[in-house]
């Protein structure tokens, strides 16, 4: 079997496959809308939230365009807080949709200035929206959220949040930290395949729901919320992924939140110390912001990373990712969420042990 270290797809539990091999029911029968409504309960505490919380059947970019199109109109003006390849994507989908979007784009492998954040609010006060991403994938780097939110609340604005690679394995307490809408994606740290994007929406939100014009048809999260008032989806749901992830939340839950998100805190904590310990570097520019869901590695001291990537695969059956866009060929990714263990982090490091030299590692 694979051991497979990318930030998502990421690996299923045996009890997780058992469970989607399923035979197929009834999407609008009493045992689905069962399944829905202990879904949505179960979601709701590891979001640490109260506020509605809905199922979307797409990927987690599904989730983040809902997250546009739902609260806001063509002309709105909003800051976009990006770190990374992701960051820019949620930018790019507001603009789609004809939004006016301020950028405010940080180094790669560095994490949002807080303060600079406060300065583009006070230098653009018709900003509606702030977009930030929580925890970036392309360079390894968590973003401060915590104090981003209460700057983005000072100025009463609504608070959209990317926390597909950080829900459920790093802390994001929904309701604590104000986050207006908060998406997150089934192949991440909830240990079930992709297909299902989920969604939580607070009451500001909802306000600004209503007044929002920006086209909307699938991913129209008020007539996802009337269906799931009768205990239905809008459309087919991905019936299979809700049978896994009844299946995975329960694993969560009695893991128990605290406990997952201290896992990934030392296990992030051990591959940048693997890392380090074969002479390599983070991208992350400061170690306090260093993503516990992925570790974003330099290509240095002549390595090939695709190289490399190549032989862990074809040879010893270990799935890294490689680097994205401006960073292809200059980084690998290790990544490490959801049903994952010191013994998967320790493998890979052992092994990049052997490959790496194979791979130029040394030859500069």
């Amino acid at each position: 079997m694979e051991n497979l270290r990318i930030p998502g797809p990421t690996p299923l539990p045996k009890e997780v496959l058992d469970a989607i091999s399923r035979q197929m029911i009834n999407h609008r029968g009493p045992e689905f809308r069962q399944i829905l409504a202990d879904i949505t309960q179960k979601l709701k505490l590891l979001f640490q939230t109260r506020n509605d919380l809905l199922l979307l059947t797409c990927s987690g970019t599904g989730g983040m365009e809902a997250g546009i199109v739902n609260f806001l109109s063509p002309g709105d003006k909003v800051l976009s807080v990006s770190i990374g390849v992701f960051g820019d994507r949620f930018a790019n989908i507001a603009k789609q949709y004809g939004a006016e979007v301020v950028p405010l784009r940080f180094e790669f492998g560095q994490a949002a200035d807080p303060d600079t954040v406060r300065k583009s609010l006070e230098a653009n006060p018709q900003v509606k929206a702030v977009l930030v991403t929580h925890n970036e994938t392309s360079t390894g780097v968590t973003n401060d959220l915590a104090t981003i939110s209460k700057i983005v609340k000072s100025f009463d604005k609504l608070l959209l949040v990317d926390g597909i690679s950080s829900l459920g394995c790093i802390d994001l307490p929904v309701d604590a930290w104000n986050i207006d809408v908060a998406i997150t994606g089934s192949q991440k740290g909830f240990m079930v395949p992709p297909g299902l994007a989920m969604v939580s929406i607070s009451p500001a939100a909802w306000q600004a729901n209503a007044k929002a014009k920006m086209s909307r048809f699938y991913f129209d999260l008020a007539k996802a919320k009337s269906s799931l008032d009768k205990g239905e989806t809008p459309f087919t749901p991905a019936v299979s992924i809700a049978f896994g992830l009844s299946v995975s939340l329960d694993m969560m839950l009695k893991e128990g939140l605290p406990n997952i998100v201290a896992r990934h805190v030392r296990i992030g904590k051990a591959a940048r110390a693997g890392v380090k310990s074969l002479g390599l570097s983070l991208l992350a520019a400061d170690e306090r912001y260093a993503s516990n869901t992925v570790t974003a590695v330099v290509a240095s001291k002549g390595l090939d990373p695709k190289k490399s990537n190549k032989i862990m695969r074809e040879e010893f059956k270990i799935v890294l990712a490689g680097g994205q866009q401006t960073l292809e060929g200059k980084i690998f990714r290790i990544g490490h969420l959801g049903w994952v263990a010191e013994e998967d982090i320790k493998k890979v490091i052992d092994t990049l042990k052997v490959v790496l030299p194979r791979a130029g590692f040394g030859s500069a």
